[in-house]
C-alpha cells in the first residue's frame, strides 16, 4: 500500500534524512521518499504489518509532526 504524509518541522537535508530513516525502519515499510520543499513523504508499506497511524507516530517521536496528506 502507498500513502502520502504531510511532515512539518523539517528545515534542512538532515531533517529529511532523519525522517526517511525513521520511516524506513518501521517494520513493514518497503520504501520512503521525503521531499523537503513540499514537506511530503511518500511511503510504500505492507498494511498487514503497519498502518498510517504508526508511521505518523514514528515521525512524531523524533520531533516532527506527520499526518495523512489530503
Amino acid at each position: 500500500m502507498k500513502t502520502r504524509l504531510k511532515v512539518t518541522g523539517m528545515s534542512c537535508e538532515n531533517c529529511v534524512q532523519s525522517v526517511t530513516k525513521t520511516l524506513r525502519d518501521v517494520e513493514g515499510v518497503h520504501d520512503a521518499k521525503v521531499d523537503l520543499a513540499s514537506g511530503i513523504a511518500d511511503v510504500d508499506f505492507d498494511e498487514t504489518k503497519t498502518n498510517v497511524e504508526a508511521l505518523c507516530a514514528a515521525v512524531d517521536d523524533i520531533g516532527f509532526d506527520a499526518a495523512a496528506a489530503q
